[in-house]
């Protein structure tokens, strides 16, 4: 039998035995759990988005290279690439006065990687006009980022030497056919003759550039451009400028009447903007909308905007929204008033 001393001696290493055993199995279990909670957490970490964009941006131009458009949109691209630390590749998708681009935005993945340049015009002008691929309601519209200038042009040796003796010769019957790109350009000749009872006919092109060579070769009579569609061709003195058709003289040629100076009341300027995909997370929306306000901040990109031919200038994307569903229902009026015909 063991003595009471040895039971307790016995009982002691027992309890240490049982120490180490545990202090051995607890690594263990430490192990265990931080695997368990690993695994756990992991679907959490998984799930936090990126920060946008960590990739290259596509800005989809709605009209041809080399236009005001185009241009514009290259300078902001360039700026919002210094603000967002990334590539904003521009291309173009002319075609359908406008429309074809952001109708093909409207239809892709709606993460703010593609951007659609919207033009005022086709969505308060040219829906009145023509069947359109997409509706206010597809996009969602981030910024205005600057306005148009236009003018009326016609060839250097034309025998209308001023806007009356353009009106006059589309008087009586006759009909002048003039080039446009764009519906903004189409409205100010569609408009002019409205006011003044004169007819002109529309011929269609796909860009600023491409309606000019239509004017140099004979096509068309006149067209109402942007000044950089027009510009090296009127300072090599092969076309003329008949009146400005904004609501200011062209500063490159102080010495050219608005139209309105010349007795007709007709005056246009159209903003331009982006916008992305309907769905875009807002605060995808919200850092492109910082972006462009940052780029059209700079003096830099404003002087370029002014050599181009364009006024620089910002709208938010709620004020723009806005702005677009007003000026709607006002070229609606206009054109209907001007009766201006759907194009088919």
């Amino acid at each position: 039998m063991l003595t009471l001393k040895e039971k307790r001696d016995g009982l002691r290493m027992n309890s240490q035995s049982d120490g180490r055993a545990c202090q051995r199995g607890q690594p263990r279990w430490t192990r265990l759990l931080t695997l368990l909670l690993s695994l756990l957490m992991a679907p959490i970490v998984l799930a936090q988005p990126a920060t946008f964009p960590d990739k290259t941006l596509n800005m989809v131009v709605n009209f041809g290279s080399g236009g005001v458009t185009d241009l514009m949109s290259r300078e902001l691209a360039r700026g919002m690439e210094a603000d967002l630390g990334t590539s904003v590749v521009v291309f173009n998708r002319p075609g359908a006065l406008g429309t074809l681009g952001p109708g093909y935005v409207a239809k892709q993945a709606a993460d703010g990687y593609i951007l659609a340049v919207v033009s005022a015009s086709v969505i308060t002008i040219t829906p009145h006009l023509m069947d359109v691929p997409f509706g206010l309601d597809d996009l969602t519209f981030v910024a205005g980022y600057g306005k148009n200038r236009f003018g009326l042009v016609v060839k250097a040796d034309s025998p209308y030497q001023t806007i009356d003796d353009l009106v006059s010769a589309a008087r009586g019957g006759k009909s002048l056919f003039f080039g446009s790109p764009s519906t903004s350009n189409s409205v100010v000749i569609f408009d002019l003759g409205s006011k003044s009872k004169s007819k002109f006919e529309l011929i269609s092109y796909k860009s600023g550039p491409d309606t000019t060579m239509g004017l140099l070769t004979g096509q068309v009579a006149v067209i109402a451009p942007n000044p950089p569609d027009v510009m090296s061709h009127l300072k090599a003195g092969t076309v003329r400028l008949l009146a400005s058709a904004s609501p200011a003289r062209w500063p490159e040629f102080p010495n050219v009447p608005t139209l309105k100076e010349s007795g007709y009341d007709v005056a246009l300027e159209a903003w331009v903007g982006i916008a992305v995909p309907k769905a875009t997370p807002s605060a995808v929306v919200a850092r492109l909308e910082k972006s462009i306000q940052m780029a059209m901040s700079q003096p830099a990109i404003a002087t370029s905007f002014l050599k181009i031919g364009a006024d620089p200038a910002f709208m938010d994307g709620k004020a723009y929204t806005e702005f677009l569903k007003k000026e709607r229902e006002v070229m609606g009026r206009l054109i209907k008033e001007s009766g201006i015909p759907r194009i088919q």
